[in-house]
């Protein structure tokens, strides 16, 4: 089964951290994606830039209506996302304690219930 863990980021969480930190976690990254490809979990992970940088589409009576921004406002975002295939959801979960900023950030795990070009 394949499972999309979502990182959900507060910034001001992150920027209240000491630097040596932030440079922690961030050191604990490439590790972590090691061992997940090496186990064959890891299908994918991408890291998304701020909302201030976000554009939203909507159509309105057919036409595109663009504007700047996220769709609401909040303190939290969306961050990035690991993409994971795995036997079970208490493995997703177990995947999603070990990510090396999930002591500062949410980590929400949904099932994926399509993917394109997969069959899945």
């Amino acid at each position: 089964m394949k499972y999309m863990i979502m990182i959900t980021m507060n910034p001001a969480a992150w920027d209240a951290l000491p630097e040596k930190e932030r440079d922690e976690v961030v050191a604990r990254i490439d590790p972590f994606m090691k061992k997940l490809t090496e186990s064959g979990e890891l299908l994918g992970t991408q890291a998304l830039g701020e909302p201030k940088e976000s554009t939203v589409v909507r159509v309105r009576d057919g036409v595109p209506v663009v504007t700047d921004g996220p769709f609401a406002e909040s303190k939290e975002y969306l961050a990035g996302f690991y993409l994971v295939e795995c036997d079970s959801k208490e493995r997703a979960i177990e995947i999603a304690g070990q990510v090396p900023d999930a002591h500062i950030n949410a980590m929400e795990i949904r099932p994926v219930v399509f993917s394109s070009g997969d069959g899945a």
